[in-house]
């Protein structure tokens, strides 16, 4: 797929062709979905916990007498059903994390890449430096591209400038490419990146 290059102004500056094996892949729905609840899964902590019966405090003695009183017999009042009582069955402290073979992962993400060239939102820029940290400029850049909705930003590497500048907009987000994930490129419109971060996914996707 051959796609044009811009500069910040939004001018067509050439032209590339975006590898096959990456951008134009069969889009497998499904491997997406698995990735996509791993992903959220593992972001868990499982750090949920109530008390058992065994962990709150009181209830040592018995509350009355085993017979005669006509009431139901009770052993402890921090049982689960009084008031105060213990948990049962309650959640415990649990990994929710989830397993995905390597060549899954790396599938889910070419897909999600093929979903986005197929409805043209990759726009790949031939650099993408700021002189400071200005969230209007920004704007002007996004403008000049003719982004109208919600934008990814793969960088290549470490940029503050950048990074600083997205900070102030809700629907936009900075991502370094060697982070790239199924969550972020389904969650956002349009998929911008420099040259950089294009050579950094076709060196961690390429087979």
């Amino acid at each position: 797929m051959l796609v044009p290059i811009y500069n910040t102004a939004g001018e067509i500056v050439g032209e590339i062709e975006l590898r096959k094996d990456i951008f134009g892949v069969p889009i497998n729905v499904a491997v997406m979905h698995q990735a996509l609840l791993r992903q959220q899964a593992n972001a868990r902590l499982g750090t949920h916990k109530t008390k058992t019966r065994a962990e709150v405090r009181g209830g040592g003695r018995k509350p009355w007498r085993q017979k005669g009183t006509g009431r139901a017999r009770h052993g402890s009042t921090r049982s689960p059903q009084w008031r105060g009582g213990g948990i049962a069955h309650g959640p415990r402290p649990r990994s929710y994390c989830q397993k995905m073979p390597r060549k899954m992962r790396r599938l889910a993400y070419k897909s999600a890449l093929s979903a986005k060239a197929k409805k043209r939102q990759i726009i790949v820029l031939d650099d993408l430096q700021m002189p400071a940290p200005k969230t209007r400029d920004l704007v002007s850049i996004l403008d000049a591209l003719a982004v109208d909705s919600s934008a990814l930003i793969l960088l290549p590497e470490k940029n503050v400038n950048v990074e600083k500048s997205v900070n102030n907009l809700p629907d936009v987000k900075t991502l370094r490419a060697h982070y790239l994930n199924v969550r972020d490129l389904l969650g956002y419109d349009y998929l911008l990146m420099p040259l950089g971060a294009l050579e950094v996914i076709e060196i961690i996707l390429g087979d």
